[in-house]
C-alpha cells in the first residue's frame, strides 16, 4: 500500500533488482521480502488476506528468508493494533501497535534521530543519532526482546526491530536521503548473504 514504487526505485538505485507483486507464488520464489506501506492496519491485513499472501509470507519467514517491514509494514508484523481492534496481524513478533500519546503532534511527521540500542546488520555503517523521516500515528510495542533502535518524540519509542532474519523500521528509508538508502543497501546485502546459504 502506498510507497511501493518509491521503495523499488530506491533499491534499484542501490543496484538491487526488485519487483512489485501481489502474487503468493512470486513471494514464495523471492530471495527476500519487503513489506512497505502507508495506511491503516486493518486495511493492510485485509488486502494481504484477500490476495492470499499471508501463508506465503509466514512460510518464507519459517524458511529464514530476510524480510523488512517499513512503517505500516513493521506494524503488521505484530499480533494486533489499537488502530483496528479485532483484526489480527501477521503475529511474527509478539506484541501490539499502540497510538502515540501525550502532548505531541499527531501524526508524527518529519525528521528524527535513530538511537541504536543493539548492533544489527541493518545498521552497518550508520552512526548512532543519524536522522530518518517518519510519518505515523502509531508505533510498535513488542513483547519480545527484538528492539534494536528507538527514537525520541517527547518520549522514547521503538522504531527498529530485528528477530532473526526479520527486520522492521517505523521510519521511511526510501524518503530518508543518504542514510535511508544505506538501510536499503544493507538489507540487499543481507538478502544476498542469506541466499548464498539457502
Amino acid at each position: 500500500m502506498g510507497n511501493l514504487r518509491s521503495v523499488q526505485k530506491a533499491l534499484e538505485k542501490q543496484g538491487f533488482a526488485a519487483s512489485i507483486t501481489s502474487s503468493a507464488e512470486d513471494i514464495a520464489k523471492a530471495r527476500g521480502i519487503i513489506l512497505p506501506g502507508v495506511g491503516a492496519f486493518g486495511a493492510a491485513m485485509r488486502n494481504i488476506r484477500e490476495l492470499g499472501l499471508e501463508k506465503s509470507i509466514l512460510q518464507s519467514v519459517k524458511q529464514n528468508k530476510p524480510l523488512l517491514g517499513i512503517c505500516l509494514g513493521l506494524q503488521i508484523l505484530m499480533e494486533e493494533s489499537e488502530e483496528s481492534p479485532g483484526v489480527k496481524g501477521l503475529g511474527i513478533v509478539k506484541g501490539r501497535v499502540v497510538k502515540i500519546k501525550g502532548n505531541t503532534r499527531i501524526p508524527h511527521m518529519g525528521w528524527n534521530s535513530l538511537h541504536i540500542g543493539k548492533p544489527s546488520p541493518l545498521f552497518e555503517g550508520i552512526k548512532d543519532g543519524e536522522m530518518f523521516y517518519f510519518v505515523h500515528s502509531y508505533y510498535v510495542f513488542p513483547q519480545e526482546d527484538v528492539v534494536v533502535g528507538v527514537t525520541d518524540y517527547g518520549y522514547v519509542f521503538p522504531c527498529a526491530i530485528q528477530k532473526g532474519n526479520v527486520f522492521g523500521v517505523q521510519f521511511h528509508p526510501e524518503k530518508s536521503s543518504y542514510w535511508g538508502l544505506e538501510i536499503l543497501r544493507n538489507f540487499g546485502k543481507i538478502v544476498q548473504c542469506s541466499s548464498s546459504r539457502l
